[in-house]
Order: structure tokens, then C-alpha cells, then sequence
């Protein structure tokens, strides 16, 4: 089982157009993010980037023509950067064993062409999102984050590492020489941190809720374990202390931050307790402190759970609108 011969495959040493149409932050979609059909029930919302991306244009916070689609799916070579290649080969050629795929959580779905497909089009999705962040300042992906993926198995609906091999290719580019990993998502990010540990060119940041997903923890660079019920206030505040400090003293020349909106105080699968004010502030602190500080940024949607996916897409799009606001503010 392999995708169309016809769909081209990027490989190590190529790079992006970056090219804007439009004077406005660049917004990365690609048709296959929402492709897959989960069973009925199922608690993964594979529809709402799809959605996300709807929502954006029909509320005008993006023009059509800020929206960049990946030209090509990730190689095999790509992959193997942070991902052993029996996991890739397995996983690519729907032969994962069933072990694996139920630790993923999409069942046999996790077989199909159309889910294999769809996660290496987040894959390129993230990595041009990374590109256009790094030409212009600041750029955001409408799907990314799949922070639970490991080396060799997949893991809470995170099948390939995108935020692993998006930083580990651009390293080795010579693209970008330290890069922030920010995981705001209310699960740790623990494949990340795992993938990473160690390493002195990739500082990975988690704040996260101390008592959800993953029951067994990784060690992240800096981990903020907030308690059961964080609100607005506290959970900025903390955020606020641990960025700042690390863009201080690790001084990366690229931030990938992963917004998840599982922090909200309604999403399905959180414990703490954020409103769709306390996602706004969030998202406008992340994003100016970087470019405050001239730092490249980089914006994944990251995890959110809720049965009304529109209700889940516009939380979401804080994320756009802010960085629309500040693309603004800072002229870039």
C-alpha cells in the first residue's frame, strides 16, 4: 500500500517557495488534513481543520490568497530523521502491527491510504509553515502538533513526530541553529521531549496539566505541571514566567509553538480551566513575546476536543486572528 505515484515527494536538501501574494501573516492548509473518515462516535475530530480553515476565510481574518498548500508529501528519508525506519516503513505501507495502532487510538483506520496520506500532509504542512515563519516573522498552520509521536510507535492519535522533523530537518539545513519547542497543549508533549532529550540545539518547553495524558511523563527541558482547574490568570502568568525566561537564556532563532486549546475549561478531554478570553491572551502573549524579541514563530493548531466541531474551529482561530492582529502591529 503506497500513495499515487503522482503526488511529488520532498527530499532533504530542498527548501519551500515562500513567496507571499498577499501582505498578511501566511496560513498553511492542505485539502487531505480532514480526508480520513473516523468511525461514528469517535472522539478525534478529524473534520475540524477542515472547518478551521472555512471558518478563517468566512469570517475574513484570512484572504484567499494567504492560504499556502504543500506542493509535496514528506520522503522516506525525511521521516527517518527522528523516526526509525521500520516504524516509517511499517506505518507507509499500512503494515503497522495491531500493538502500535491501538496505542494510536484510530484503529484500522490507521492502515488506510487516506490516513497515511493525511499525516504526511500535516508533516509538510508544519515544515512550510516553519519555512514561511522563518522568511517572514511569522506564519500558522491550520492542523500540526503531533506531539505524542516517538521515535518508533505513534501514540494519542499522534502518529509521525511533524514538530520532531520539522526542527531536526531546518537544523540540519544550517536553516535555524536553536529552536523553542512551546507545547501549551494540556497534555505534555512527551514524544517531543523524548525525541529530544538531551540535545543542546532544541530547548523543549511544556505546560501542561499534571494530572491528564500521558499517565507516565517524559522530562521536557522545562516542564510546568499546573493543577486541576488552572484558570485564565494563573495559567498566562505561568506561561508569561517560563517563556520569558527561556528566550532569555536559550535565545532560539525559531519557535514552533504547538496552541493547543485543550486548556479550555468546555473542551472534552482538559482539566483545566481557560475561556475563550484566556485562549486570546494566550496566543497574543506567545506571539508578541516572541516577535518582540525577533523571533521567528511558528503556529500549530495542536489538540481540542469538543462535540460541536464549530464551536472547537473558533476557538482554534484565535491563534489566526492573533497573529493577524500583531502582523499588523509589527508591520512585518
Amino acid at each position: 500500500m503506497t500513495a499515487a505515484a503522482s503526488v511529488p515527494r520532498r527530499g532533504l536538501d530542498e527548501r519551500s517557495d515562500t513567496r507571499l501574494s498577499l501582505d498578511a501573516p501566511p496560513v498553511v492548509y492542505h485539502p487531505l488534513y480532514s480526508a480520513p473518515q473516523l468511525p461514528p462516535g469517535h472522539r478525534f475530530p478529524m473534520a475540524v481543520f477542515a472547518n478551521i480553515h472555512r471558518h478563517l476565510l468566512a469570517e475574513g481574518t484570512v484572504d484567499p490568497r494567504q492560504v499556502h498548500v504543500p506542493p509535496a508529501l514528506p520522503s522516506r528519508e525525511l521521516l527517518c530523521l527522528v523516526h526509525s525506519p521500520e516504524y516509517v516503513d511499517a506505518f507507509c505501507s499500512g503494515a503497522l502491527d495491531d500493538k502500535r495502532m491501538r496505542r494510536i487510538g484510530f484503529g484500522e483506520v490507521t492502515r488506510s491510504q487516506a490516513l497515511i496520506d493525511r499525516t504526511l500532509s500535516e508533516v509538510a504542512g508544519t515544515l512550510l509553515t516553519a519555512e514561511l515563519a522563518l522568511e517572514h516573522g511569522l506564519a500558522c498552520n491550520t492542523a500540526g502538533g503531533t506531539h505524542h509521536a516517538f521515535r518508533d510507535y505513534g501514540s494519542g492519535f499522534c502518529i509521525i513526530n511533524d514538530l520532531a522533523v520539522t526542527a531536526e530537518l531546518l537544523l540540519r539545513q544550517g536553516r535555524a541553529s536553536r529552536v523553542l519547542i512551546l507545547d501549551l497543549d494540556v497534555h505534555e508533549g512527551d514524544g517531543t521531549a523524548h525525541i529530544f532529550s538531551g540535545r543542546q540545539d532544541v530547548f523543549t518547553l511544556s505546560v501542561h496539566a499534571a494530572n491528564n495524558f500521558p499517565a507516565r511523563k517524559q522530562t521536557s527541558d522545562l516542564d510546568v505541571a499546573l493543577p486541576d482547574g488552572t484558570g485564565d490568570d494563573a495559567f498566562c502568568g505561568a506561561v508569561a514566567e517560563a517563556l520569558t525566561s527561556v528566550l532569555q537564556t536559550f535565545r532560539p532563532d525559531l519557535v514552533l509553538y504547538d496552541a493547543g486549546v485543550d486548556p479550555h475549561r468546555d473542551d472534552a478531554l482538559g482539566r483545566l480551566a481557560l475561556t475563550d478570553d484566556g485562549l486570546r491572551r494566550r496566543e497574543l502573549l506567545v506571539l508578541d513575546s516572541c516577535l518582540g524579541a525577533g523571533i521567528p514563530v511558528a503556529g500549530y493548531v495542536g489538540g481540542g476536543y469538543h462535540a460541536d466541531l464549530d464551536v472547537l474551529a473558533a476557538r482554534h482561530c484565535w491563534l489566526h486572528r492573533s497573529a493577524a492582529s500583531l502582523w499588523r502591529d509589527y508591520r512585518l
